[in-house]
């Protein structure tokens, strides 16, 4: 089935295309990330087990120590169940691993990624998308929203989307339009106070426009250029880029910005 697109612009005014997750991925995903999680829970199961001691007579014995075990293998396991997801999605960019495996992620409606809070919100409201079993409640949200949201998605403002491509293939690909570019770094030199003045939000546009510039369509760059140069360009002195083609300069910044923000 054809990927629903939708496009969002983002607070820098700058429009970004993505396609929906539907049904069909979530699902799977899903599945992969609660078959991880209960065999993780099954061998914490077995390892509790064994770490109980027993009397002579083969009855259970539970004391202080087993106490303490059993304690700690409940938390790990509760812990599971929602800390997966809501850790794995704020530190690895909305993915959780049955989400990699799939190709697909959570970001905010802004088109940044998801905030700490927001997977918090989103994965809490799970227990309500459970109801009343199968996820039936989630599965009825998804299907029949404009946007595929289930409730955890509304209350946290966030979208799952399409990843566009692998990480390896997009670095492919913009190694060869740089060369086909020939950019060199001499074209555009800045010493390092002047790199210093760029946060982590403009790295992640001005990565997002280096990713993604040799793909849109040539009426389309055009505009999208004119959106990063307006919001980035403006650290730098206007002598550092006049008079020179603002999809090369902000390509030289992504090139120098990169041996930073990408470690």
């Amino acid at each position: 089935m054809e990927q629903e697109q939708l496009n969002v612009k983002t607070p820098e005014y700058v429009t970004l295309q993505f396609h929906l997750a539907g049904l069909g991925s979530r699902g799977a995903s899903q599945i992969i990330d609660y078959l991880l999680i209960f065999l993780v829970q099954f061998a914490i199961i077995l390892i509790l087990t064994f770490s109980l001691e027993n009397n002579p007579s083969g009855i259970l014995l539970i004391n202080e120590y087993d106490n303490v075990i059993l304690a700690v293998g409940l938390v790990i396991i509760f812990a599971l169940n929602f800390g997966y997801f809501i850790f794995l999605e704020y530190f690895w960019g909305g993915r959780t691993i049955g989400k990699k495996l799939v190709g697909i992620r959570v970001i905010q409606e802004n088109g940044h990624n998801v905030t700490f809070l927001s997977s918090l919100i989103r994965n809490l409201l799970r227990i309500i998308d459970m109801l009343p079993g199968f996820y039936a409640a989630g599965i009825l949200f998804v299907f029949f929203h404009s946007k595929h949201k289930r409730l955890g998605d509304l209350a946290a403002g966030t979208l799952v989307v399409h990843e566009r491509r692998d990480k390896t293939a997009k670095r492919n690909a913009l190694d060869k339009y740089i060369d086909h570019l020939a950019l060199d770094l001499d074209e555009l030199p800045l010493t390092a106070q002047q790199l210093k003045q760029f946060n982590q939000k403009e790295w992640r546009l001005i990565q997002t426009y280096a990713h993604r510039i040799a793909e849109i369509r040539p009426e389309q760059k055009q505009v999208v250029t004119k959106q990063v140069s307006d919001i980035v360009l403006s650290r730098l002195e206007e002598s550092n880029y006049q008079n020179k083609d603002k999809e090369r300069v902000l390509l030289l910044l992504y090139l120098y910005l990169k041996e930073e923000w990408e470690l």
